[in-house]
């Protein structure tokens, strides 16, 4: 009986079912301890049977952010370019924050897969169909970066770990220590990165609203985006004005 329900496992396995149980377990444990001998110990198969479906553990990557990547809403229908752009955006996002790994992972791909680029083919398709133009865009996308994936590479990025977790809390006594050297030596760091209202769990700084900061970026750089599209902007010109 044993032997035949291993058997129907066995059957019943394919590639959709690797990825998804991977992205699963990356969920519960994280992408560190992920491996192909921890994932068949999931699946109830031997090691060997996930080789069938993907080649090594670089492929089951990126096949676990195609699965990612199929959660991303597509394009609203009827709005405006630049609401269509930041709702894909956040979508992305909120995809992100569900697989805390995921930021890891794309950070790693260094060959797009199909549905990497079926997907930034699409984006890219949210500007044209608003009419901005190849030259525009081009240089868009290198300004919109990993934003379009739903996160953004912060400066001096050291309050989350590399699978996504807050870092321990800091003993009050060590962060008002903190705060007096820094009031003496760095005042206008002090000053900016205390003005805001703050949350718990930021990757900006101690504290700061990850998710607030991030749409004032993304809103911040719509805003230049679109009125550079209304002045019919082309990078030619602009690097013969800069002599």
């Amino acid at each position: 009986m044993t032997q035949q329900i291993a058997a129907e496992r066995r059957e019943r396995l394919n590639r959709k079912r690797v990825l998804h149980a991977a992205v699963a377990l990356a969920d519960e444990v994280g992408i560190g301890p992920l491996s192909m001998r921890r994932l068949a110990q999931e699946l109830a198969v031997v090691p060997m049977a996930l080789y069938k479906h993907v080649a090594n553990k670089e492929e089951l990557l990126d096949g676990m952010v195609d699965v990612l990547i199929g959660e991303i809403a597509p394009p609203v229908a009827g709005a405006d370019w630049k609401n269509t752009v930041r709702l894909r955006v956040l979508s992305a996002r909120r995809v992100l924050q569900r697989h805390r790994w995921a930021r890891r992972v794309l950070e790693t791909r260094t060959n797009p897969t199909p549905a990497a680029l079926g997907y930034m083919d699409s984006f890219i398709g949210m500007f044209f169909a608003g009419g901005l133009s190849v030259d525009l865009t081009h240089h868009v996308m290198h300004a919109i970066g990993s934003r379009m994936w739903g996160f953004t590479q912060e400066l001096f990025d050291s309050t989350a770990t590399a699978e996504g977790e807050a870092l321990a809390a800091v003993e009050p006594e060590v962060q008002a220590a903190t705060y007096q050297e820094m009031s003496a030596n760095y005042p206008n760091v002090l000053q900016v990165a205390t003005a805001a209202s703050h949350d718990d769990g930021s990757v900006v700084g101690n504290g700061c609203d990850d998710q607030f900061e991030f749409e004032f970026a993304l809103d911040l750089l719509l805003d230049g985006i679109e009125q550079l599209h209304l002045r019919d902007y082309n990078s030619t010109a602009a690097r013969l004005e800069r002599g």
